[in-house]
Protein backbone atom coordinates (compact mmCIF):
# COMPACT_ATOMS: atom_id res chain seq x y z
CA UNK A 1 0.00 0.00 0.00
CA UNK A 2 1.25 3.56 -0.82
CA UNK A 3 1.34 5.92 1.69
CA UNK A 4 0.50 9.83 1.08
CA UNK A 5 3.54 11.86 0.71
CA UNK A 6 4.12 13.84 4.10
CA UNK A 7 3.97 17.86 4.35
CA UNK A 8 6.68 19.57 2.82
CA UNK A 9 10.14 19.56 5.72
CA UNK A 10 11.70 22.36 6.70
CA UNK A 11 15.22 20.73 5.43
CA UNK A 12 13.42 20.65 2.02
CA UNK A 13 14.94 24.49 1.76
CA UNK A 14 17.92 23.04 1.28
CA UNK A 15 20.02 24.50 4.28
CA UNK A 16 21.06 21.40 5.51
CA UNK A 17 24.40 22.43 5.84
CA UNK A 18 23.81 25.13 8.68
CA UNK A 19 21.46 23.19 10.82
CA UNK A 20 22.59 22.75 14.22
CA UNK A 21 20.34 21.27 17.56
CA UNK A 22 17.37 19.58 17.20
CA UNK A 23 15.79 21.89 14.88
CA UNK A 24 12.12 19.91 14.66
CA UNK A 25 8.65 20.33 13.35
CA UNK A 26 5.32 18.22 13.29
CA UNK A 27 3.41 17.60 10.25
CA UNK A 28 0.46 15.21 9.64
CA UNK A 29 2.11 11.52 10.86
CA UNK A 30 2.30 9.48 7.85
CA UNK A 31 1.79 6.54 9.40
CA UNK A 32 -1.52 7.14 11.74
CA UNK A 33 -3.41 3.80 12.30
CA UNK A 34 -1.24 2.15 9.17
CA UNK A 35 0.63 -0.45 11.40
CA UNK A 36 4.32 -1.49 11.15
CA UNK A 37 6.55 0.40 8.94
CA UNK A 38 8.28 -1.30 6.33
CA UNK A 39 12.10 -0.27 7.04
CA UNK A 40 15.29 -0.45 4.48
CA UNK A 41 18.36 0.78 4.64
CA UNK A 42 21.21 1.99 2.66
CA UNK A 43 24.18 1.97 4.22
CA UNK A 44 27.91 3.25 2.59
CA UNK A 45 31.15 3.11 4.08
CA UNK A 46 33.56 1.69 6.34
CA UNK A 47 33.43 -1.37 8.55
CA UNK A 48 31.56 0.24 11.30
CA UNK A 49 29.13 1.72 9.62
CA UNK A 50 27.58 -1.79 8.07
CA UNK A 51 27.89 -3.20 11.87
CA UNK A 52 26.08 -0.22 13.18
CA UNK A 53 23.38 -0.95 10.39
CA UNK A 54 23.03 -4.23 11.51
CA UNK A 55 22.40 -3.02 14.93
CA UNK A 56 19.79 -1.09 13.93
CA UNK A 57 18.38 -3.64 11.94
CA UNK A 58 18.46 -5.70 15.36
CA UNK A 59 16.65 -3.38 17.14
CA UNK A 60 13.90 -2.46 15.20
CA UNK A 61 13.11 -6.07 14.33
CA UNK A 62 10.24 -6.01 17.08
CA UNK A 63 8.42 -3.02 15.43
CA UNK A 64 9.49 -2.70 11.73
CA UNK A 65 9.15 -5.21 8.85
CA UNK A 66 13.02 -5.00 7.03
CA UNK A 67 12.79 -5.27 3.79
CA UNK A 68 14.90 -4.54 0.66
CA UNK A 69 12.78 -2.52 -1.45
CA UNK A 70 9.28 -0.93 -1.51
CA UNK A 71 10.07 0.45 2.27
CA UNK A 72 7.93 3.47 3.69
CA UNK A 73 10.92 4.53 5.88
CA UNK A 74 14.41 4.20 3.47
CA UNK A 75 17.70 5.10 7.06
CA UNK A 76 20.40 5.70 4.72
CA UNK A 77 23.39 5.30 7.18
CA UNK A 78 25.85 7.65 5.32
CA UNK A 79 29.85 8.31 5.42
CA UNK A 80 31.47 11.65 5.24
CA UNK A 81 35.20 10.32 5.13
CA UNK A 82 35.53 11.95 0.88
CA UNK A 83 33.31 13.70 -0.97
CA UNK A 84 32.82 10.64 -3.20
CA UNK A 85 31.04 8.84 -0.78
CA UNK A 86 29.31 11.44 -0.21
CA UNK A 87 28.37 11.92 -3.54
CA UNK A 88 27.63 8.21 -3.80
CA UNK A 89 24.79 8.57 -0.90
CA UNK A 90 23.27 11.89 -2.79
CA UNK A 91 23.12 9.83 -6.10
CA UNK A 92 21.46 6.50 -4.23
CA UNK A 93 18.96 8.95 -2.29
CA UNK A 94 17.91 10.54 -5.27
CA UNK A 95 17.24 7.35 -6.95
CA UNK A 96 15.48 6.39 -4.16
CA UNK A 97 13.38 9.15 -4.06
CA UNK A 98 12.21 9.01 -7.34
CA UNK A 99 11.29 5.18 -7.28
CA UNK A 100 9.82 6.08 -4.02
CA UNK A 101 8.24 8.79 -4.22
CA UNK A 102 5.79 8.55 -0.69
CA UNK A 103 8.69 7.09 1.45
CA UNK A 104 10.44 8.64 4.47
CA UNK A 105 13.99 9.09 4.15
CA UNK A 106 16.32 9.59 7.32
CA UNK A 107 19.89 10.21 7.27
CA UNK A 108 22.06 8.87 10.18
CA UNK A 109 25.71 8.28 10.31
CA UNK A 110 28.84 10.25 9.96
CA UNK A 111 27.88 12.00 7.21
CA UNK A 112 24.76 13.26 9.44
CA UNK A 113 26.94 14.50 11.87
CA UNK A 114 28.92 16.31 9.19
CA UNK A 115 25.46 18.34 7.67
CA UNK A 116 24.53 18.74 11.36
CA UNK A 117 28.23 20.37 12.01
CA UNK A 118 28.22 22.47 8.81
CA UNK A 119 30.52 20.86 7.15
CA UNK A 120 28.41 19.20 4.57
CA UNK A 121 25.33 19.56 2.86
CA UNK A 122 23.07 17.00 1.71
CA UNK A 123 19.50 16.46 -0.39
CA UNK A 124 16.28 17.52 1.51
CA UNK A 125 16.03 14.38 4.55
CA UNK A 126 12.46 14.01 6.68
CA UNK A 127 14.83 14.07 9.33
CA UNK A 128 18.49 14.03 10.27
CA UNK A 129 19.43 11.96 13.22
CA UNK A 130 23.58 12.16 14.51
CA UNK A 131 24.93 9.64 14.95
CA UNK A 132 24.48 8.99 18.75
CA UNK A 133 20.64 8.19 18.59
CA UNK A 134 21.91 5.21 16.33
CA UNK A 135 21.16 3.24 19.91
CA UNK A 136 18.06 4.71 19.85
CA UNK A 137 17.07 4.16 16.19
CA UNK A 138 13.69 2.25 16.86
CA UNK A 139 12.94 5.57 19.01
CA UNK A 140 13.66 7.80 16.04
CA UNK A 141 11.88 5.66 13.34
CA UNK A 142 8.59 5.78 15.79
CA UNK A 143 9.23 9.91 15.70
CA UNK A 144 9.47 10.33 12.37
CA UNK A 145 6.30 7.80 11.47
CA UNK A 146 4.42 10.18 14.21
CA UNK A 147 5.39 13.04 11.93
CA UNK A 148 8.44 14.43 13.63
CA UNK A 149 11.10 16.49 11.02
CA UNK A 150 14.08 18.29 10.93
CA UNK A 151 17.20 17.15 12.89
CA UNK A 152 17.93 15.38 16.22
CA UNK A 153 21.31 16.67 17.41
CA UNK A 154 24.19 14.62 19.00
CA UNK A 155 23.60 13.70 22.50
CA UNK A 156 26.14 12.18 24.49
CA UNK A 157 27.64 9.32 23.57
CA UNK A 158 26.40 6.04 24.75
CA UNK A 159 28.60 3.42 26.56
CA UNK A 160 29.71 0.81 23.28
CA UNK A 161 28.60 -1.90 25.51
CA UNK A 162 24.84 -1.17 24.67
CA UNK A 163 25.58 -1.77 21.13
CA UNK A 164 24.71 -5.41 19.50
CA UNK A 165 24.51 -6.73 16.44
CA UNK A 166 22.55 -10.01 15.29
CA UNK A 167 24.74 -9.55 12.34
CA UNK A 168 23.80 -9.37 8.11
CA UNK A 169 21.33 -12.09 6.35
CA UNK A 170 22.72 -14.41 4.21
CA UNK A 171 26.55 -14.54 4.94
CA UNK A 172 29.20 -16.80 7.50
CA UNK A 173 31.17 -13.64 8.19
CA UNK A 174 29.89 -10.65 10.47
CA UNK A 175 31.72 -7.82 12.03
CA UNK A 176 32.04 -7.76 15.90
CA UNK A 177 32.43 -3.71 16.91
CA UNK A 178 34.48 -3.39 19.97
CA UNK A 179 35.67 0.45 19.35
CA UNK A 180 34.79 3.75 18.57
CA UNK A 181 36.28 7.65 18.00
CA UNK A 182 40.19 8.00 17.66
CA UNK A 183 42.05 10.18 19.44
CA UNK A 184 44.53 10.82 16.54
CA UNK A 185 44.82 14.10 14.93
CA UNK A 186 45.65 12.86 11.01
CA UNK A 187 45.50 16.25 9.35
CA UNK A 188 42.75 15.15 6.36
CA UNK A 189 40.19 13.16 8.88
CA UNK A 190 37.27 13.93 10.29
CA UNK A 191 37.23 11.23 12.63
CA UNK A 192 38.06 12.93 15.71
CA UNK A 193 35.16 15.54 14.95
CA UNK A 194 32.40 12.89 14.00
CA UNK A 195 32.98 10.15 16.27
CA UNK A 196 34.46 11.72 19.17
CA UNK A 197 36.95 10.25 21.69
CA UNK A 198 38.12 7.13 21.83
CA UNK A 199 36.10 4.39 23.49
CA UNK A 200 36.11 1.04 24.12
CA UNK A 201 33.52 -2.50 24.44
CA UNK A 202 34.25 -3.84 27.82
CA UNK A 203 35.90 -7.62 27.74
CA UNK A 204 32.77 -9.07 29.11
CA UNK A 205 30.10 -7.28 26.81
CA UNK A 206 32.78 -8.35 23.77
CA UNK A 207 32.55 -11.96 24.89
CA UNK A 208 28.91 -12.26 24.90
CA UNK A 209 28.28 -10.53 21.90
CA UNK A 210 30.69 -13.05 20.37
CA UNK A 211 29.06 -16.21 21.75
CA UNK A 212 25.48 -14.35 20.54
CA UNK A 213 27.19 -14.31 16.87
CA UNK A 214 28.31 -17.39 16.62
CA UNK A 215 25.42 -18.96 18.18
CA UNK A 216 23.54 -17.34 15.44
CA UNK A 217 25.75 -19.66 13.27
CA UNK A 218 28.33 -16.73 11.98
CA UNK A 219 31.71 -18.91 12.51
CA UNK A 220 33.77 -15.71 11.45
CA UNK A 221 34.04 -13.11 12.98
CA UNK A 222 35.81 -9.44 12.16
CA UNK A 223 36.91 -7.78 15.50
CA UNK A 224 36.29 -3.76 14.03
CA UNK A 225 36.72 -0.22 15.13
CA UNK A 226 37.33 2.87 14.09
CA UNK A 227 41.08 2.64 15.33
CA UNK A 228 42.13 -0.57 16.99
CA UNK A 229 45.44 0.19 18.14
CA UNK A 230 43.63 2.48 20.37
CA UNK A 231 41.02 -0.63 22.27
CA UNK A 232 41.19 0.05 25.75
CA UNK A 233 38.96 -1.55 28.40
CA UNK A 234 40.56 -0.92 32.01
CA UNK A 235 43.86 -2.33 31.52
CA UNK A 236 42.65 -4.89 28.86
CA UNK A 237 44.15 -3.81 25.21
CA UNK A 238 43.76 -5.50 22.31
CA UNK A 239 45.49 -8.82 22.30
CA UNK A 240 43.40 -9.50 25.71
CA UNK A 241 40.45 -8.69 23.83
CA UNK A 242 41.55 -11.39 21.20
CA UNK A 243 42.62 -14.13 23.85
CA UNK A 244 39.26 -13.59 25.58
CA UNK A 245 37.62 -14.01 22.06
CA UNK A 246 39.42 -17.15 21.43
CA UNK A 247 37.58 -18.87 24.20
CA UNK A 248 34.27 -18.39 22.28
CA UNK A 249 32.95 -21.90 21.72
CA UNK A 250 32.42 -22.80 18.45
CA UNK A 251 34.08 -19.89 16.84
CA UNK A 252 36.39 -21.14 13.63
CA UNK A 253 37.85 -17.76 12.91
CA UNK A 254 38.85 -14.74 14.29
CA UNK A 255 40.12 -11.56 11.68
CA UNK A 256 40.84 -8.10 12.54
CA UNK A 257 39.67 -5.49 10.42
CA UNK A 258 42.35 -2.29 9.65
CA UNK A 259 45.28 -1.90 12.29
CA UNK A 260 47.04 1.14 12.13
CA UNK A 261 50.88 1.00 12.96
CA UNK A 262 51.32 1.34 16.69
CA UNK A 263 48.60 -1.30 16.86
CA UNK A 264 51.26 -3.97 15.84
CA UNK A 265 53.13 -5.59 19.27
CA UNK A 266 54.68 -8.60 20.59
CA UNK A 267 52.06 -9.47 22.56
CA UNK A 268 49.26 -9.09 19.72
CA UNK A 269 51.83 -11.21 17.09
CA UNK A 270 52.23 -14.12 20.97
CA UNK A 271 48.22 -13.94 20.17
CA UNK A 272 48.24 -14.73 16.77
CA UNK A 273 51.30 -17.47 16.73
CA UNK A 274 49.17 -19.44 19.38
CA UNK A 275 46.29 -19.90 18.22
CA UNK A 276 45.18 -20.89 14.18
CA UNK A 277 41.96 -19.47 14.40
CA UNK A 278 43.55 -15.92 14.33
CA UNK A 279 43.88 -15.03 10.67
CA UNK A 280 47.19 -13.87 9.82
CA UNK A 281 45.82 -11.24 7.28
CA UNK A 282 46.63 -7.39 8.65
CA UNK A 283 45.13 -4.27 6.81
CA UNK A 284 47.20 -1.56 7.80
CA UNK A 285 46.72 1.46 6.02
CA UNK A 286 50.18 3.39 4.94
CA UNK A 287 48.44 6.40 3.68
CA UNK A 288 51.90 7.63 1.54
CA UNK A 289 55.42 5.97 1.21
CA UNK A 290 57.06 9.27 1.05
CA UNK A 291 57.78 10.57 4.94
CA UNK A 292 57.45 14.41 3.95
CA UNK A 293 53.46 13.58 3.25
CA UNK A 294 53.03 11.65 5.98
CA UNK A 295 54.20 14.51 8.31
CA UNK A 296 51.88 16.95 6.78
CA UNK A 297 49.01 13.81 7.12
CA UNK A 298 49.95 13.60 10.83
CA UNK A 299 50.83 9.90 10.75
CA UNK A 300 52.48 8.92 13.32
CA UNK A 301 55.19 6.95 11.79
CA UNK A 302 57.59 6.64 9.00
CA UNK A 303 57.55 4.79 5.91
CA UNK A 304 60.15 2.64 7.16
CA UNK A 305 58.84 2.18 10.22
CA UNK A 306 55.54 0.89 8.43
CA UNK A 307 58.13 -1.16 6.81
CA UNK A 308 59.86 -2.81 9.68
CA UNK A 309 56.28 -3.72 11.31
CA UNK A 310 55.38 -5.33 7.98
CA UNK A 311 58.87 -7.42 8.11
CA UNK A 312 58.29 -8.12 11.98
CA UNK A 313 55.10 -9.69 11.84
CA UNK A 314 56.34 -11.97 8.33
CA UNK A 315 59.03 -12.96 11.12
CA UNK A 316 56.72 -14.01 13.74
CA UNK A 317 53.91 -15.43 10.84
CA UNK A 318 55.79 -16.44 7.73
CA UNK A 319 52.06 -16.57 5.38
CA UNK A 320 50.86 -13.59 6.66
CA UNK A 321 48.92 -11.47 3.97
CA UNK A 322 48.83 -7.64 3.97
CA UNK A 323 46.10 -4.88 2.59
CA UNK A 324 46.45 -1.27 3.08
CA UNK A 325 44.91 2.25 2.39
CA UNK A 326 46.83 4.85 0.19
CA UNK A 327 45.88 8.59 -0.63
CA UNK A 328 47.59 9.88 -3.64
CA UNK A 329 47.67 13.61 -4.34
CA UNK A 330 48.02 14.83 -0.97
CA UNK A 331 48.63 18.86 -0.90
CA UNK A 332 52.67 18.61 -1.41
CA UNK A 333 53.07 15.63 -2.97
CA UNK A 334 55.60 15.79 -5.83
CA UNK A 335 56.51 13.43 -8.18
CA UNK A 336 59.29 12.18 -6.42
CA UNK A 337 57.21 11.50 -3.34
CA UNK A 338 55.18 9.39 -5.33
CA UNK A 339 57.50 7.13 -6.48
CA UNK A 340 58.82 6.60 -2.88
CA UNK A 341 54.87 5.57 -2.04
CA UNK A 342 55.08 3.07 -5.53
CA UNK A 343 58.69 1.96 -3.75
CA UNK A 344 57.03 0.94 -0.80
CA UNK A 345 53.67 -0.73 -2.36
CA UNK A 346 55.88 -2.65 -4.47
CA UNK A 347 58.66 -3.93 -1.21
CA UNK A 348 55.43 -4.76 1.27
CA UNK A 349 53.04 -6.48 -1.62
CA UNK A 350 49.88 -6.06 -1.11
CA UNK A 351 47.34 -8.80 -2.01
CA UNK A 352 44.57 -5.69 -1.64
CA UNK A 353 45.05 -2.42 -1.73
CA UNK A 354 42.80 0.76 -1.38
CA UNK A 355 43.76 3.86 -3.41
CA UNK A 356 41.87 6.68 -2.51
CA UNK A 357 42.52 10.17 -4.36
CA UNK A 358 42.96 13.01 -2.10
CA UNK A 359 39.43 14.83 -1.14
CA UNK A 360 39.58 18.38 0.70
CA UNK A 361 37.29 18.02 3.50
CA UNK A 362 35.76 21.24 4.64
CA UNK A 363 36.81 21.21 8.47
CA UNK A 364 40.14 19.87 8.50
CA UNK A 365 43.70 21.02 8.11
CA UNK A 366 44.41 19.38 5.30
CA UNK A 367 41.55 21.06 3.52
CA UNK A 368 44.12 24.82 3.60
CA UNK A 369 47.61 23.36 2.71
CA UNK A 370 49.52 24.65 0.04
CA UNK A 371 50.82 22.43 -2.97
CA UNK A 372 47.25 21.44 -3.96
CA UNK A 373 47.89 18.85 -6.88
CA UNK A 374 45.73 19.07 -10.16
CA UNK A 375 42.73 16.23 -10.96
CA UNK A 376 44.33 14.93 -13.28
CA UNK A 377 47.72 14.20 -11.50
CA UNK A 378 45.80 12.56 -8.85
CA UNK A 379 43.46 10.09 -11.56
CA UNK A 380 47.32 9.00 -13.34
CA UNK A 381 48.71 8.69 -10.15
CA UNK A 382 46.24 6.65 -9.07
CA UNK A 383 45.97 4.91 -12.11
CA UNK A 384 49.67 3.67 -11.91
CA UNK A 385 49.49 3.03 -8.28
CA UNK A 386 47.02 0.31 -9.35
CA UNK A 387 48.93 -0.85 -11.70
CA UNK A 388 52.09 -1.74 -9.45
CA UNK A 389 49.44 -2.72 -6.90
CA UNK A 390 48.13 -5.33 -9.44
CA UNK A 391 51.31 -6.43 -10.22
CA UNK A 392 51.83 -7.48 -6.31
CA UNK A 393 48.82 -8.92 -6.08
CA UNK A 394 49.51 -11.18 -9.46
CA UNK A 395 52.88 -12.37 -7.93
CA UNK A 396 51.11 -13.00 -4.61
CA UNK A 397 48.39 -15.24 -6.17
CA UNK A 398 50.35 -16.77 -8.40
CA UNK A 399 53.06 -18.16 -5.62
CA UNK A 400 49.91 -19.60 -3.69
CA UNK A 401 49.70 -22.13 -6.54
CA UNK A 402 50.61 -25.81 -6.19
CA UNK A 403 49.45 -25.12 -1.96
CA UNK A 404 46.57 -26.05 -0.04
CA UNK A 405 44.80 -24.09 2.53
CA UNK A 406 42.06 -24.18 4.94
CA UNK A 407 38.78 -22.27 3.07
CA UNK A 408 35.41 -21.36 4.63
CA UNK A 409 32.48 -21.80 2.20
CA UNK A 410 30.46 -18.73 1.59
CA UNK A 411 28.36 -20.37 -0.83
CA UNK A 412 28.38 -21.89 -4.12
CA UNK A 413 27.65 -20.42 -7.63
CA UNK A 414 27.75 -22.17 -10.89
CA UNK A 415 28.55 -25.64 -9.76
CA UNK A 416 31.67 -23.96 -7.54
CA UNK A 417 32.20 -23.10 -4.43
CA UNK A 418 33.34 -19.66 -3.10
CA UNK A 419 35.07 -18.32 0.09
CA UNK A 420 38.23 -17.13 1.55
CA UNK A 421 41.24 -17.93 2.86
CA UNK A 422 42.85 -17.10 6.08
CA UNK A 423 44.95 -14.68 4.29
CA UNK A 424 42.10 -13.37 3.17
CA UNK A 425 42.41 -14.54 -0.76
CA UNK A 426 39.17 -14.95 -2.64
CA UNK A 427 39.13 -18.38 -3.91
CA UNK A 428 36.42 -20.48 -6.04
CA UNK A 429 36.37 -24.73 -5.95
CA UNK A 430 34.87 -27.66 -7.07
CA UNK A 431 34.47 -30.38 -4.50
CA UNK A 432 32.88 -33.87 -5.07
CA UNK A 433 30.87 -33.47 -1.97
CA UNK A 434 27.74 -31.08 -1.46
CA UNK A 435 29.31 -28.37 1.18
CA UNK A 436 27.44 -26.72 3.42
CA UNK A 437 28.03 -22.96 4.02
CA UNK A 438 30.51 -22.17 7.13
CA UNK A 439 31.83 -25.51 6.78
CA UNK A 440 35.95 -25.64 6.83
CA UNK A 441 37.56 -27.05 3.98
CA UNK A 442 41.11 -28.10 2.40
CA UNK A 443 41.75 -26.71 -1.04
CA UNK A 444 44.36 -26.96 -3.18
CA UNK A 445 44.91 -24.48 -5.54
CA UNK A 446 45.49 -25.06 -9.21
CA UNK A 447 45.16 -21.88 -10.94
CA UNK A 448 45.48 -17.55 -10.35
CA UNK A 449 42.55 -16.17 -11.58
CA UNK A 450 42.19 -11.63 -11.75
CA UNK A 451 40.26 -12.21 -8.85
CA UNK A 452 41.70 -14.50 -6.81
CA UNK A 453 42.13 -18.12 -6.65
CA UNK A 454 40.86 -21.71 -7.96
CA UNK A 455 41.17 -25.14 -7.07
CA UNK A 456 39.71 -28.13 -5.97
CA UNK A 457 38.41 -29.11 -2.79
CA UNK A 458 41.20 -31.65 -1.01
CA UNK A 459 38.70 -34.09 0.63
CA UNK A 460 41.56 -36.24 1.71
CA UNK A 461 43.21 -33.93 3.95
CA UNK A 462 39.99 -31.77 4.75
CA UNK A 463 39.96 -29.54 7.70
CA UNK A 464 36.54 -30.74 7.94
Amino acid sequence: MAFPRPMESPLASGMLGTMRGNSVARVVPPGAGRGRPRVSFLTLGCRVNQYETDAMRAQLGATCDIVDEGADVYIVNGCSVTSLAEKKARQAVRRLRASAPSALFLLTGCLADAVLQGMSSFEAMDLIAASSWKVRIAEVVAAAWAGRRGALGPRAAAPLDLESSAGPADRVRTHLKVQDGCSGACSYCRAVQLRGASRSKTLTAAAAEADRLVGLGYPELVVTGINLAEYAAGDARLPNLLARLLTVPGLVRLRLASLNVTGITDALLDVFAADPRLCPHFHIPLQSGDDGVLRAMRRLYSARDYCQAVARIRRRLPGATFGSDVIVGFPGEDERAFARTCRVVEEVGFSNLHIFRFSPRRGTEAADLPGVVSESAKRERARELSRVGDEQRKRILDAHVGSAEDVLVEGQLGGRFHGHSAGYLRVQFTSRRLLPEGALCRVRFFRAAQDGLEGVHDDQHGAD
